[in-house]
């Protein structure tokens, strides 16, 4: 029996390995990462032939060879994951939850068939069956957490495959297994089939609410472009209409300047040559940078913080063509704006004053703010941001800016001196 366990676990390690190849995004080469996971089907496989082959009495060798087992998998996991966080955790975990539903398929089997060939077989077949199936319904999203990179909350996220892991474990297979107790058996399907239909509706949840925000997001983007837009338009519209009065009374101004000339009054015509060239830069639409969409943005940005009487000092340096997304960018721009705008908008007049850097030159971009703060900043203790003061966790903003500075490989810093906040974002391409 114990060998027909051993075959069965062997079996459960190959799947497991396919899990890890398909559900993670890796940050070797696909040799190089076949070659650990070889490596590490190696290590489980010794381990199951001294828990079951070599000392099959004794619970001491099952327990510890379980735990080696336990932390060479998610070892392995982490060691050949690009990002090295829960996210990583919950997939090496899951991945061994999901791999114990073909095992215990085969000890059904065996028990009810009595043939073991019948029970190997059965046992391919369930394993195959749950990872295609889970492909087609959690894989990408998976993938897509895993590329954004965002960690909020999956530390909790990582109990639920330990806890079905341990239940399984503790009724299928130790201290007393399934040929011992098929009692079992029904409580044990019923376990497994409650863990799939946990994770898919979870991770739909979890999706689905992250469209949301970004739905959220992209609409603000787009209702603050056309609010931009529409000051743009005013803006030159008003230019223009002075203009024409400017083009309409010059005339004036030559025949002034004619008269002066003969009188050889010559201050005075240097004077009137600066009241036109001061009414002309007036009428000019104002431009923060080349790029079309953060410009846009800035310029909104900019007449809110004129209607709070904020006192801004920019400095953007953003061509027409940038390497990452425009609207992405614009986003963190005006995310980490409006959150400077929010922090002085209170303050007495002379303290109502915002710095921003911006370039993205070079291949390499620069954002940074710095604006005056009272009291006390709240540091979460992983990420070393700012926690919103409404709820304990970051706002939707800083969670914008975290997972654009994750997606474009960049790092996000802040710290306050002498009353002055400062946070910067800087990526190399």
């Amino acid at each position: 029996m114990n060998y027909l366990t051993a075959f069965s676990y062997i079996i459960s390690h190959i799947f497991l390995i396919l899990f890890f190849y398909l559900f993670m995004i890796h940050r070797y080469s696909q040799v190089a990462t076949i070659l650990i996971y070889f490596l590490l089907f190696s290590v489980l496989c010794i381990l199951d032939f001294s828990k079951l082959i070599l000392f099959p009495d004794s619970a001491l060798c099952y327990v510890v060879s379980t735990i080696l087992q336990i932390i060479a998998t998610q070892t392995s996991a982490f060691f050949t994951a690009r990002r090295q966080n829960y996210q990583t955790l919950f997939i090496g975990l899951s991945a061994s939850s999901y791999v114990i539903a073909g095992a215990v398929s085969s000890a059904i089997i065996k028990i009810y068939t009595g043939n073991s060939i019948w029970a190997i077989i059965g046992s391919i077949a369930v394993h195959f069956v749950i990872l295609v199936f889970l492909s087609f319904t959690i894989r990408k999203p998976c993938l897509r957490f895993q590329e954004k990179g965002y960690e909020k909350g999956w530390w909790k996220m990582c109990l639920i495959p330990i806890f079905f892991y341990c239940s399984v474990s503790f009724i299928a297979f130790f201290p007393h297994t399934l040929y011992d107790n098929p009692d079992n058996i029904i409580g044990t399907v019923f376990i497994i089939i409650t863990m799939f239909a946990s994770y898919i509706i979870v991770l739909s949840y979890i999706e689905s609410e992250a469209k949301r925000i970004a739905g959220y997001w992209e609409n603000k983007l787009q209702e603050s472009y056309i609010r931009g837009l529409e000051n743009r338009h005013y803006l030159v519209a008003q230019a223009e209409q002075n203009l024409k009065i400017l083009h309409h009374d010059i005339r004036h101004y030559s025949n002034i300047i004619d008269s002066l000339l003969e009188q050889k009054r010559y201050e005075e015509i240097k004077g009137i040559n600066e009241q036109i060239s001061h009414m002309a830069d007036e009428n000019k639409v104002k431009e923060y940078c080349s790029n079309l969409i953060v410009n846009t943005i800035l310029s909104n940005m900019m007449n809110k913080a004129l209607s709070f009487d904020i006192k801004v000092d920019l400095n953007a340096k953003i061509p027409k063509e940038i390497p990452v997304n425009d609207y992405e960018l614009a986003i963190v721009i005006a995310n980490l704006f409006e959150n400077a705008i929010q922090c002085v908008k209170p303050f007495e007049k002379e303290k109502r004053y915002i710095e921003i850097e911006i370039n993205c030159m070079n291949n390499q971009l620069f954002i940074q703010t710095k604006n005056e703060y009272e009291g006390e900043i709240i540091l979460d203790s992983t990420t070393k941001l700012p926690k919103s003061k409404k709820n304990g966790n970051h706002g939707w903003g800083m969670q914008s800016i975290l997972s654009f500075s994750k997606k474009i490989s960049g790092t996000v810093g802040c710290y306050l001196d002498n009353g002055i906040f400062h946070i910067m974002l800087y990526a190399k391409f």
